[in-house]
C-alpha cells in the first residue's frame, strides 16, 4: 500500500507538469484567451463630439487651437504677448508711459512740449534773479542800502505775467478735462469695474451681464503645490493677475465705476486714466483705445492692508475678436449703434443684485412684511442702546 500511494503521488505530479507546457493547437485553431480576461471589462465612456484623447504627441491627435482662438489663454484671453516698454511701468524709465488713447497722446504731449519746458524756464530765470540779487544788493557792494520800498512797474510786471502764462495753461488744460468727462457715444461697450479688498470684478452690461474677478497672481514661492502663479506671459510681478479683461481697439469704451467697501481708484497710465471707485456712486468716463495690446495698472487709493496688491490687465484685441471672446464667455453682442438701455444699480441699492439678495436672505428669515405701526421702544441711552447699568449717562 505504501508502495501504491508513491506511484500515485508521482503520476498526479507527471500530469500536472504536462497540462502546465504549451500543447500544440492546430492550424487556424484561435489562440486560448488568457485567464485574466475572462472577467468582462467596464464599459468605456463615451468620448465628447470633437474631443480627442489621442496624446498630443501622436500623428493622430487633435491640432492645436488656432492663435485668434478667444479660448486659447489659461484666463480665458485671447494669447497676447507683452510689448517690450507699453503698457508697464520699466524699471529706469524718466517720464510717462507711451500713450494708446486720444487724451493720453494730448496730455502726453501737453505735458513734453508745454509744461516741462515753462517749469524749466521759470525755474531757470528765478534762479539767475536770486544770484544777480545775492551778487549785486549784497553788503560790501551796498554800503548804504536801498530804502526804496515799491516799485509799481516791477509790481504789475510780477502780477500779469503770471496770471496770463496761468491763462495761456489753462485753455488746453481745461479742453483735457472736459474731454476726460465726454459722454461715451452710442455703440460704446459698457465696462463696469467694481473696487473689494483687495480685488477688482468687472461686468459687462451691454454685452449679457457677465461678470469677471481678476486676483492678483502670487510668485512661485507663495503658492502651494499645484496653484498657478506668476509667469513672465502673465506680466510683471504685482501687476499680473489671474484674469484679464478684454476689451475691444477702435471702439469707444463707457467706464463705469464703483466700490464695495472703501474707496479704491481704477487707474491704467497707458489709458490716461484715474477714476475713483466710491461706495454708493456711480463714476463715469470714456476712452478709446487705438493699440492692440496688454496694458497694466492697479488700485491708485489706499484702501487697507494688500492695497499694492490690487492689479488691472487689460487686453487690447480688435472688435472681431472681441465679440469671438465674449461669446465664449456666454455673453452677448448688442446690436451695431444701439445705445445701451441696461440700468446700471449702485451696490447695495435697489435692484442691484447684492440688494436682491439681501432683501431675499431677509425675507426668508422674517417672513413678509406687515404694513403694520409699532411704537418705538424707548431707552434711556439714546442711540447706543446699551443698558443703563452704574454711572451711565452721567
Amino acid at each position: 500500500m505504501r508502495f501504491t500511494g508513491i506511484a500515485l503521488a508521482i503520476g498526479l505530479a507527471l500530469t500536472g507538469m504536462g497540462g502546465a507546457e504549451a500543447s500544440p493547437r492546430p492550424q487556424g485553431a484561435a489562440a486560448p484567451a488568457p485567464q485574466a480576461a475572462a472577467a468582462p471589462a467596464p464599459q468605456a465612456a463615451a468620448a465628447p463630439a470633437g474631443v480627442s484623447n489621442v496624446a498630443p504627441t501622436t500623428a493622430a491627435a487633435t491640432a492645436p487651437a488656432a492663435p485668434s482662438s478667444p479660448l486659447l489663454a489659461q484666463d480665458g484671453a485671447p494669447a497676447t504677448t507683452i510689448e517690450p516698454g507699453v503698457g508697464h511701468p520699466v524699471d529706469g524709465r524718466i517720464g510717462i508711459q507711451p500713450q494708446v488713447t486720444t487724451n493720453g497722446q494730448f496730455a502726453h504731449w501737453f505735458h513734453d512740449s508745454i509744461l516741462l519746458p515753462l517749469i524749466v524756464v521759470i525755474s531757470v530765470f528765478v534762479l539767475l534773479l536770486l544770484i544777480w540779487v545775492v551778487i549785486r544788493f549784497r553788503k560790501a557792494a551796498n554800503p548804504i542800502p536801498s530804502k526804496t520800498s515799491h516799485n509799481t512797474a516791477i509790481e504789475i510786471i510780477w502780477t500779469l505775467a503770471p496770471v496770463v502764462i496761468l491763462v495761456l495753461i489753462a485753455v488746453p488744460s481745461i479742453g483735457l478735462l472736459q474731454a476726460q468727462f465726454k459722454p461715451a457715444p452710442a455703440g460704446a461697450v459698457t465696462l463696469k469695474a467694481i473696487g473689494n479688498q483687495w480685488y477688482w470684478s468687472y461686468q459687462y452690461p451691454d454685452n449679457g451681464g457677465f461678470e469677471i474677478t481678476a486676483n492678483m497672481l502670487k510668485e512661485r514661492d507663495q503658492v502651494g503645490k499645484g496653484e498657478r502663479f506668476r509667469t513672465d506671459a502673465d506680466g510683471p510681478r504685482l501687476l499680473a493677475a489671474d484674469n484679464r479683461i478684454v476689451l475691444p481697439v477702435g471702439v469707444p469704451i463707457r467706464l463705469i465705476t464703483t466700490s464695495q467697501d472703501v474707496i479704491h481708484s481704477w487707474a491704467v497710465p497707458a489709458f490716461w486714466i484715474k477714476l475713483d471707485a466710491v461706495p454708493g456712486r456711480l463714476n463715469e468716463t470714456s476712452f478709446t483705445i487705438d493699440k492692440p495690446g496688454l496694458y497694466f495698472g492697479q488700485c491708485s487709493e489706499l484702501c487697507g492692508a494688500r492695497h499694492a496688491f490690487m492689479p488691472i490687465a487689460v487686453q487690447a484685441v480688435p472688435p472681431a475678436q472681441f465679440a469671438a471672446w465674449v461669446r465664449a464667455k456666454g455673453g452677448t453682442m448688442p446690436a451695431p449703434g444701439q445705445l445701451s438701455n441696461k440700468v446700471i444699480p449702485q451696490p447695495g441699492a435697489v435692484g442691484s443684485a447684492a440688494g436682491e439678495a439681501q432683501g431675499n436672505a431677509a425675507d426668508a428669515a422674517t417672513g413678509p412684511t406687515e404694513n403694520a405701526t409699532t411704537a418705538a421702544p424707548t431707552t434711556s441711552q439714546g442711540a447706543t442702546g446699551n443698558p443703563a447699568t452704574g454711572n451711565a449717562g452721567q
